[in-house]
């Protein structure tokens, strides 16, 4: 019988503690295949904070490192400079890569680390019961704009490729989105490239992954997959903002 489809050697095989209809397995998943394809396992590190994937260590097989909250790129910096033949990522969320760790995720990409993020965007705080990120959208009710986000008081969504892409420092940036299995094929060709880059030492490489909160989010998992297509891209517009192989 054809095996057409298979779990990744680098995920480990263990229940995981995400709420139901959290794509974060999925993102994980995309992840690992991407290091079983190009047999990196051996040789890569993983770096996460504080938030819902706190306990990536439990889940991929290869060196994780915990990192305080905000500060996974700054140890991925001092990881891939102190063992550059290594392959290293940074999994983080909005509330954290977006909010406490807004000036270590510019800095890295300015100084064109070479370092792979994949940063998980659902919009909301997810760990810590819901509060408002940078990333909440105009409007959306949470545990701390109770009457929706408001402009006046809370100021604007945060629109972190956008940002990065005027920075000289990034190889790579792409937004990809998990609402369905056409969106999910392409979030896993830019998490690849985005390791592709890293090997081919061209510098910084980020991939945002819009994702699902559907707890937090009040919301049952099919609809939670359709809020991501019918509210946050239209303010978070899918696509490439920065690639030097295409520049050239």
């Amino acid at each position: 019988m054809a095996v057409v489809f298979k779990a990744p050697k680098a995920l480990c095989d263990v229940p995981m503690h995400y709420c139901p209809g959290c794509t974060h397995g999925i993102a994980h998943r995309l992840v690992a295949e991407a290091i079983d394809e190009l047999e990196i396992e051996g040789r890569t590190v993983g770096v996460s904070p504080v938030g819902c994937a706190y306990n990536n260590y439990l889940y991929f097989n290869c060196d994780m490192v915990q990192a305080a909250h905000g500060r996974a790129p700054a140890v991925a910096t001092g990881i891939k400079r102190s063992l550059p033949d290594n392959i290293v990522f940074t999994y983080q969320g909005d509330g954290d890569l977006a909010a406490i760790g807004t000036a270590e995720i510019v800095h890295a990409a300015t100084r064109g680390e070479n370092i792979t993020v994949i940063f998980i965007n659902n919009t909301i705080y997810g760990m810590t019961s819901g509060q408002m990120a940078p990333t909440t959208l105009l409007g959306q009710v949470t545990t701390t704009t109770p009457y929706g986000r408001d402009a006046k008081l809370n100021g604007y969504p945060v629109r972190v490729c956008e940002m990065l892409s005027k920075l000289e420092g990034p190889a790579y940036i792409e937004r990809v989105s998990l609402h369905d299995v056409k969106h999910v094929r392409k979030a896993k060709a830019a998490v690849k490239k985005a390791f592709q880059v890293q090997i081919a030492k061209k510098g910084f490489s980020l991939v945002e992954i819009l994702s699902t909160c559907p707890t937090n989010w009040g919301l049952n998992p099919v609809e939670a997959l359709k809020r991501i297509e019918k509210e946050m891209i239209p303010h978070y517009p899918l696509g490439v903002f920065v690639d030097t192989e295409l520049e050239v």
